[in-house]
């Protein structure tokens, strides 16, 4: 069945088709990809991967995803290739056209991330269904599983004391998940590094978690923002779902290959 798309967010796509040199940017999890229990399973929408695949070919156009997965875990789960540029850990991790730029933590964060590790781990290890996942700067701590009150419970203990024995620690909340880490960065910066990587003319970017709200800040103008799912947001646009992304992303391919084939 055909997805019908609201009309202005239909004219602001044919509008954003028509610039020089166009940044497509997307979350991955509850965006491209439904939300799913086990991380490690979830797997982009075929009509999702089918568009940034047309995106991606064409002529002055990237694609990247920009999630709050390591690296690691966004490339098994993506499989988009390399001509994907790849954000991972909230901006921290880069995978672009060179493997130059890699993240390297110094002495004093290596100690912050070892204490890191035992304070969660020991709240992870004491609630049931609450799992902790390691991240090159740090950890994110599930409680997608647990209960209502396992989750408040777990989220409370390890805010106050990651926060007690770590110092400038970097804590964002999302769904069902705390993310943790020693170096501060955000999806915000992410898209500025990306926007000045790529020379873009204008940025299209979708996401649906509260870590994305950054990146909608970071837009201007000329931009295009789209929410996925409910939920406050600082985005013109919103859909229900990965599916109605798919969608979104399918028109602007299309509307962008009219625009090449033009030209």
């Amino acid at each position: 069945m055909s997805i019908r798309l609201d009309e202005a967010l239909t004219g602001a796509l044919r509008e954003l088709a028509r610039v020089p040199t166009l940044l497509v940017a997307l979350d991955f999890d509850g965006t491209v990809a439904p939300e799913v229990d086990s991380p490690e399973k979830a797997r982009a929408l075929p009509e999702a991967r089918d568009a940034v695949l047309r995106l991606a070919a064409l002529p002055a156009t990237r694609v990247a995803l920009v999630s709050g997965r390591a690296i690691a875990s966004l490339e098994q789960v993506s499989g988009f290739g390399d001509d994907v540029l790849l954000v991972g850990s909230n901006g921290i991790e880069l995978r672009l056209d060179s493997p130059d730029d890699v993240l390297a933590l110094d002495a004093a964060e290596q100690e912050q991330l070892e204490v890191l590790q035992e304070v969660l781990g020991e709240v992870a290890d004491a609630i049931a269904d609450v799992w902790l996942e390691q991240k090159p700067a740090g950890f994110a701590l599930h409680t997608r599983l647990a209960s209502e009150r396992g989750a408040r419970v777990a989220h409370l203990v390890a805010l106050g004391e990651a926060s007690a024995e770590v110092e400038g620690l970097t804590v964002r909340e999302g769904k069902n998940v705390l993310e943790f880490s020693v170096r501060s960065t955000t999806k915000g910066e992410a898209i500025e590094h990306l926007r000045r990587y790529t020379h873009a003319d204008a940025v299209f970017y979708s996401g649906d978690d509260v870590t994305d709200e950054d990146a909608f800040d970071a837009l201007r103008n000329d931009d295009l923002g789209l929410k996925s799912g409910p939920g406050r947001t600082a985005a013109p646009y919103r859909v229900e779902g990965p599916a109605e992304v798919a969608a979104v992303l399918a028109a602007l391919a299309t509307f962008r290959e009219g625009d090449v084939h033009e030209q």
